[in-house]
């Protein structure tokens, strides 16, 4: 298979970390806010090949593979890793880029990384949309997963809980395409991600994300819970919580084309709100 064109960045503790540009705009349009995708744990820009064709038609997209994933380096076990440094990863590539703000969308883990983003740099962020994405892990049982990786392996593992992920209809071809990508990873490096994860809860601290944010929850989510969702709601001062009925975890892998409907018309519904801002700002 032929793997994606990436480019590369060395992120300021010497980590390389791999990112795209896909944008099929129309090129004579002004160009829009551009929309950042950051991808789940023991995922990689490639999981968004569902996405990607579509979105990137109407936003210029720009994809990250997080530290540790995909073409990305992976750090030494000295280094630190945290949601912190995630968070500073995002902000080198941005001023790399030179993009002043981006919408942020965010699949689980990638999701953590947009919460925390939203919260200590509010100016970078136009908007939110996470999927699946609790504030943080600790509230969970993820806590067993790095003494069962290292027991069984990772693709063994994932293997195991699929029906946690994916539901039973789903193509059996995309399910083992995922178990085979999810296996990839360097199982020690994921260890440490989700202890790290496991260990951290910022749930009193989300009235701090001050942009529109669409919350797209697992309607059987069996990592965490749906209350979380219902809990998030209540604290982000502008959300929008979308439920998708009958899905357990991994619905942006399992339902793409549901979460792109949700996530495009919340965008332009963004646009459209910040078009009649203007106009009112100049009398129109």
């Amino acid at each position: 298979m032929l793997r994606p064109t990436m480019a590369t960045l060395t992120a300021s503790d010497g980590v390389v970390l791999a990112w795209r540009i896909d944008d099929f705009t129309d090129p004579w349009r002004m160009p829009a806010t551009p929309v950042l995708l950051l991808h789940a744990a023991m995922g990689a820009y490639r999981r968004w090949f569902a996405w990607i064709p579509t979105l990137a038609r109407h936003w210029t997209t720009v994809s990250l593979d997080l530290r540790g994933h995909g073409a990305s380096g992976v750090p030494g076990e000295a280094q630190p890793l945290t949601v912190e440094r995630l968070v500073a990863d995002v902000v080198e590539l941005l001023d790399h880029l030179e993009i002043a703000r981006a919408h942020v969308v965010g699949l689980s883990a990638g999701g953590y990384v947009g919460q925390r983003l939203a919260m200590e740099h509010p100016a970078r962020v136009a908007t939110l949309s996470l999927f699946a994405s609790t504030p943080g892990l600790r509230n969970s049982q993820a806590g067993t997963w790095p003494a069962r990786i290292a027991a069984m392996g990772l693709e063994a593992f994932v293997r195991e809980g699929i029906a946690d992920r994916f539901p039973a209809d789903a193509d059996p071809g995309l399910v083992d395409w995922f178990c085979r990508q999810t296996g990839g990873n360097d199982p020690g490096f994921i260890g440490r991600f989700v202890t790290h994860m496991a260990s951290r809860d910022w749930e009193d601290e989300l009235d701090r994300i001050g942009c529109p944010t669409l919350l797209v929850a697992p309607g059987q989510e069996p990592i965490g819970s749906h209350d979380q969702y219902e809990r998030m709601q209540a604290r982000i001062p502008d959300a929008t919580l979308v439920s998708l009925e009958g899905m357990p975890h991994n619905i942006g892998d399992a339902a793409p084309e549901r979460c792109l409907r949700v996530l495009l018309a919340f965008l332009d519904g963004d646009r459209a709100r910040r078009g009649d801002r203007a106009r009112a700002a100049i009398g129109g």
